[in-house]
């Protein structure tokens, strides 16, 4: 089996967990994940199976979110995962301070991602340090969030803020609900996380775990076609004599110049390659002619 799964990850498991319990329903080894979700966040967690495991690093790096941001509250992980460490009522804070302070987040960003994070320094990451309690912060990275709408506003002393938020890869959205806090000077906590895009996949076309199990039980499980994500990227169709040659790891002649392709023969999806100088060069046989 190869192609990819468009998963809907539920609260509270991580996305190994994820992919261990779809390598055990699916009785695969290969099964990979693009773009770690938090244990609190739930939504798109793109899966792939079998080769389409090598696709993983050639998917689009937009992602899109609903969150809820809590003012008020600072927290160690910058969610209600950790532990608070300060609170302080805003009562007074209106909706539309907070629409002004969001306009600084969209654009190309510096951002701090959270101590408690996958990323690793020094071989090391860093949600394994902090719990060892040696907090250590990540280096600063530039981001870039296309979009931020406000969804809803809800007053109160600890007032909460919904959020649509589109941007590109290696994004925290924990470190926008942190820094928004800086911002207001009152702290901020993420409340809530959905991804609602992610890699070229949708919510609305996702699978739970348990409708996973009950289509392999019935028989009507079918994976996402492994080019069906990699539509950001332009096609070639090759002769059956080039995609041959192509598929051995050779160079052959083509009349594009696009950087990264899909590339075909006429009825199958073959790999990926690069373009240049008009020539077609091998990066990933995928589907290789015998």
């Amino acid at each position: 089996m190869q192609g990819f799964l468009n998963l809907n990850k539920p609260l509270d498991w991580t996305s190994h967990d994820c992919v261990a319990r779809v390598r055990k329903l699916l009785r695969l080894k290969r099964v990979g994940h693009a773009g770690t979700l938090d244990p609190l966040a739930t939504g798109v967690l793109p899966i792939a199976l079998g080769k389409a495991t090598r696709l993983l690093q050639y998917l689009p790096g937009e992602k899109a979110y609903q969150a809820t941001v809590r003012l008020g509250v600072q927290t160690t992980t910058d969610d209600l995962e950790g532990e608070v460490i300060s609170s302080q009522p805003c009562a007074g804070l209106d909706l539309m301070a907070v629409k002004t302070a969001l306009d600084g987040f969209v654009g190309k960003i510096e951002q701090i991602p959270p101590s408690f994070s996958a990323i690793q320094v020094e071989g090391k990451r860093l949600y394994d340090l902090a719990r060892k309690g040696e907090v250590i912060q990540a280096p600063t990275r530039t981001v870039e969030v296309l979009a931020i709408e406000v969804l809803e506003w809800r007053d109160g002393d600890f007032p909460e803020v919904d959020m649509a938020i589109a941007c590109g890869a290696g994004t925290y959205i924990r470190a926008i609900a942190r820094d928004l806090g800086i911002v207001l000077n009152t702290g901020g906590t993420l409340a809530a996380l959905t991804r609602t895009a992610s890699s070229g996949f949708n919510l609305p076309d996702s699978l739970t775990l348990d409708d996973l199990a009950s289509q392999l039980e019935t028989g009507i499980f079918q994976p996402v076609s492994p080019d069906t994500p990699l539509q950001h990227l332009p096609s070639v169709s090759l002769s059956t004599a080039s995609a041959k040659k192509w598929c051995q790891g050779q160079q052959v002649a083509v009349d594009i110049n696009f950087g990264l392709v899909r590339v075909y023969d006429e009825s199958r999806f073959l790999g990926i390659g690069t373009s240049q100088d008009n020539l077609l060069i091998p990066q990933m046989v995928f589907e290789p002619i015998s």
